[in-house]
């Protein structure tokens, strides 16, 4: 049979019509948004064969197994602790007044009813933006750590300062204090599971976060749904939460991206206690695959006992987490509730801005009603794709009216957002659909008036080393970049 250009077209446009079919069943036979749904169907059609390899390692959802996994130590904790102390929460009418603070009693019954996320009182937070600065505090603690220390995140490198922390972990395990460190694989890439073989001899545990364990090349690729969380806990009391990983380049030692500039909390209270739960959730749901031992919640339950001091050095607080095992979409609803309520300003800072629809039109309501609505992201990026998205955005809202502006002294990683007088968060979630819904996030979402003015001086001090992007700005930009742009924003909704 001699292959004519006929039939070679015809071959290519069943192959063709074969690849569509595919990808629409491929994309609908799961559960996700339009937006993904459609972002996936653009590129299985127009990449064919080459979009059905981007769908294996991005696009494939969590298993059932995992959800069911995830959803059942969420449901146990939920109906034998959370509900019974929001429970008390209420008849002991220990939220914030409706009259004197309606915006934080606002956040706090949104946090309350839609992720259970408790309000602690006894907090006493020290702010950490410098990684050297940070590391030192973190590791002098797990020197001091008398029983236990947990830690939890997404990137945990084999370099200098991530053997200087695993060293202290080490020394810790070696006298008895029981040491867990859940890692995401993919985030701690190079990160080789014999890194902490060390540790383990000496009795302490570590293990892949379940989305990433065992995760191989060719049997289980998946680039989406990591533990994107940033959290330490010592002794059910002491808590460190934020943007920073573990690695060198979060201490100013990439050539690359220079000074890194992050934010990061350390808790002393209760909130300690209400992350260390968050930890032993996802340990559990790791362990369905180490086969480690599950960490005992309810010992934890146990010690906690609702305390309330007025103080004003101490900072009311709620830890919420977000994640692909659920709807509830905590963290990005607190966000989108700080702005539409905003009254004179909102600051927020994010490596990342791939805003959802609704993020964006909460930004551009509150800017145009009046509201100062600033933003802060990086001078330059880590991802290309991620950086021309963000790139479109901001030029989108400033054309608005909101105030965007590039950090130009390295690389801006904080994930914060500070409005009125005593309403900030500080955690690991970005603005952007990565962190609405693929990972898996935490924030503590403040309600103090001395952290805020903390939180929004340091936001005007970091202007002082920023650029205000201007529609002058974005015009003088090539064409090719522009096209880069418009592109990646038909993709942001699977950035």
């Amino acid at each position: 049979m001699i292959l004519t250009w006929d039939i070679i077209r015809r071959i290519i446009e069943i192959l063709w019509l074969i690849n569509v079919g595919l990808a629409i069943w491929t994309v609908f036979r799961s559960h996700r948004d339009i937006a993904s749904t459609w972002a996936w169907l653009l590129i299985l059609s127009i990449l064919p064969y080459v979009g059905f390899v981007l769908y294996l390692f991005t696009g494939r959802q969590l298993s059932h197994d995992d959800i069911f996994s995830i959803e059942t130590e969420q449901k146990k904790i939920r109906d034998h602790f959370l509900n019974e102390q929001n429970r008390l929460l209420r008849i002991h009418d220990l939220l914030p007044s409706k009259a004197q603070n309606p915006r934080a009693r606002r956040l706090v019954e949104l946090n309350l009813n839609n992720d259970d996320a408790l309000l602690t009182f006894n907090n006493e937070v020290e702010t950490f933006i410098d990684g050297q600065a940070l590391f030192p505090n973190l590791i002098k603690n797990i020197d001091e750590a008398k029983r236990t220390i947990n830690v939890e995140f997404y990137t945990f490198y084999d370099d200098q300062l991530g053997n200087q922390v695993l060293q202290s972990l080490e020394k810790a395990a070696s006298r008895g204090v029981k040491v867990r460190v859940l890692y995401d694989a993919s985030g701690s890439r190079g990160t080789r599971p014999s890194f902490f073989k060390e540790l383990r001899q000496l009795g302490g545990e570590a293990q892949p976060f379940i989305s990433t364990a065992g995760n191989r090349l060719f049997t289980t690729p998946r680039a989406n749904y990591h533990l994107h969380r940033k959290l330490v806990i010592i002794d059910n009391e002491i808590g460190y939460i934020g943007g920073f990983n573990i690695g060198d380049q979060y201490i100013d030692r990439s050539k690359k991206f220079g000074h890194w500039r992050d934010t990061h909390l350390r808790v002393v209270g209760q909130a300690a206690l209400l992350m260390e739960i968050r930890f032993a959730m996802d340990w559990n749901t790791s362990c369905r695959r180490s086969h480690l031992p599950k960490y005992n919640i309810d010992s934890l339950v146990e010690t906690f006992k609702l305390k309330v001091v007025q103080s004003k050095d101490l900072v009311p607080m709620q830890i919420v987490s977000s994640g692909p095992d659920n709807s509830h979409f905590g963290i990005r609803r607190a966000y989108e509730e700080i702005i539409a309520q905003a009254q004179n300003y909102v600051y927020i800072q994010t490596p990342y801005l791939i805003p959802g629809d609704s993020i964006l039109e909460a930004l551009i309501i509150a800017a145009k009603s009046g509201v100062d609505v600033r933003i802060m992201i990086p001078s330059m990026p880590d991802h290309p794709f991620v950086y021309r998205a963000t790139e479109y955005y901001a030029k989108y809202l400033v054309n608005q009216g909101v105030k965007v502006y590039k950090y130009d002294n390295g690389f801006i990683h904080a994930k914060t957002m500070v409005s009125g007088s005593n309403i900030a968060s500080v955690g690991s979630a970005n603005q952007d659909f990565r962190s609405y819904q693929l990972n898996f996030e935490v924030n503590a979402f403040t309600y103090s008036a001395a952290l805020t003015k903390e939180l929004k001086e340091i936001f005007e001090e970091d202007l002082k080393e920023s650029t205000l992007l201007t529609k002058e700005y974005f015009d003088k930009q090539s064409h090719w970049r522009k096209f880069k742009q418009y592109f990646s924003r038909l993709l942001s909704p699977i950035l």
